[in-house]
């Protein structure tokens, strides 16, 4: 999600046909341990360059990689954003979007940020569900589908922990009771924690990780502005990683920095906790990278003082220099405005063995770069539980040839059968990648 003030001087016509700069360097040159951090950009008209959403026409699909397939697994689902595996082999999937958001839908921003979210494909009412999918007969497509959980307000991660089931509504997290098989829960959901949300609610997904061990659920929140601009006390809790303990439903900060953390995943080498972020706008084509990184109880990650480490970010006033020398480096960058949002480990044994251990990227793709980025799913390597080389094209072809968007991928996931899931939801299609042989 993109926000920012815009000025009166770019009409409605030539900002949703793209207005601002246009990027000097490759987006390769911003992925990797050390992407490039040229000068910031602050022209008057910032970036906006959308690719009008119009989904999939009959007989197209997405690319994959050389070595790979990818098929539809479920079609006509209703902007699916995020996807769980269950045990059994069920996939959940979360048909859902933003919620009304009174206090950002007023003036020229907020009316402006309307059209652009209706022309990206994100303008769409909630369906405020979870599906269950299941492939019965394991052909590799869905054969029955089933309303797992309803009436939920804008729900995002989701979780089991024994007998339990977890999820992240945009304004609270809920616990229901689930019995293995079952394709439909009825009981209502007993509340367990209030999630920062609001009149505003700029990022508003919640996504869910437990922990090993069962005891702690991983809460990630993004920010509620660009860069702060609604003031600090709009961000308690925001732009952070947040932890609740299951057995007495306290809620403690866990990291902070992170302006929109979107996937998380336990890496599997060194146990670590990963997260994908999208980092800020308005400062030109070729920054910010987002990026992916583990992340430290406590650590801090620069949001919005700073970014990349001690860049700093002189739109932010007071300035912090105190938070700028403590901020940590991201691990690895996933280039600028690529809306980096899945993240899953391969642990499966169905793909080849390049993939396993590392990690699967869904990028949503960009509305604030000159030319586009992301709008695709990439591959980032790992050895020894760190980034071991260039993220790989693995699922492309989501833009076609008039620069419209077919489908836009968030999350990823692994099934059942090791295959790697994908969902888009600006096609309404869950997609499943296998080896082509």
């Amino acid at each position: 999600m993109r926000y920012w003030a815009l000025p009166m001087v770019c009409s409605l016509a030539s900002l949703l046909a793209g207005c601002g700069d246009i990027a000097k360097l490759p987006v390769q040159a911003g992925y990797g341990p050390d992407p490039a951090l040229p000068k910031p950009d602050r022209s008057l008209i910032p970036t906006v360059n959308i690719a009008p959403a119009v989904g999939w026409p009959d007989g197209r699909q997405p690319q994959a990689a050389p070595g790979l397939r990818v098929e539809a697994f479920a079609r006509d689902l209703d902007h699916p954003r995020w996807l769980y595996t269950l045990p059994n082999g069920d996939v959940l999937v979360a048909e859902t979007n933003a919620p009304p958001k009174p206090e950002d839908q007023k003036g020229l921003t907020g009316w402006f940020t309307k059209k652009v979210m209706a022309r990206a494909g994100a303008g769409v009412p909630s369906a405020n569900r979870i599906a269950l999918l299941r492939d019965a007969d394991g052909d590799g497509r869905v054969d029955r589908r089933t309303v797992f959980l309803e009436g939920l307000n804008s729900p995002f991660g989701m979780a089991l922990v024994g007998d339990d089931f977890y999820v992240a509504n945009t304004d609270a997290l809920l616990r229901f009771p689930y019995r293995e098989g079952a394709t439909r829960i009825e009981a209502e959901g007993e509340k367990i924690v209030d999630l920062p949300a609001g009149p505003i609610n700029r990022h508003w997904t919640k996504n869910l990780l437990a922990s090993p061990d069962g005891t702690r659920l991983y809460v990630s929140s993004g920010s509620n502005s660009n860069v702060a601009e609604n003031g600090m006390p709009a961000e308690e809790n925001r732009a952070a990683i947040l932890e609740v303990d299951l057995e007495t439903g306290t809620l403690r900060l866990f990291a902070s920095g992170l302006r929109n953390p979107n996937g998380m995943a336990w890496q599997p080498d060194s146990g670590e906790l990963w997260t994908a972020v999208n980092e800020r706008d308005g400062i030109g084509s070729d920054l910010v990278p987002d990026y992916m990184t583990s992340v430290q109880d406590g650590g801090f990650y620069g949001w919005p003082y700073s970014y990349f480490g001690q860049h700093v970010d002189e739109r932010v006033q007071p300035p912090r220099p105190d938070l700028v020398a403590r901020a940590l480096v991201p691990d690895y960058a996933l280039g600028p405005h690529t809306a980096s949002l899945g993240l899953a480990f391969y642990e499966g044994g169905r793909l080849p063995e390049h993939y396993r251990n590392g990690a699967f990227v869904g990028q949503h793709g960009s509305w604030n770069r000159k030319p586009h980025s992301g709008y695709k799913v990439v591959f980032v390597p790992f050895e020894d539980g760190e980034p071991s080389g260039p993220a790989e094209d693995v699922l492309t072809g989501f833009i076609n040839e008039n620069d419209e968007a077919m489908g836009r991928p968030v999350g990823v996931a692994v099934d059942g059968t090791g295959a790697l899931l994908v969902a888009d939801d600006v096609g309404n299609v869950i997609w499943r990648v296998t080896p082509a042989q």
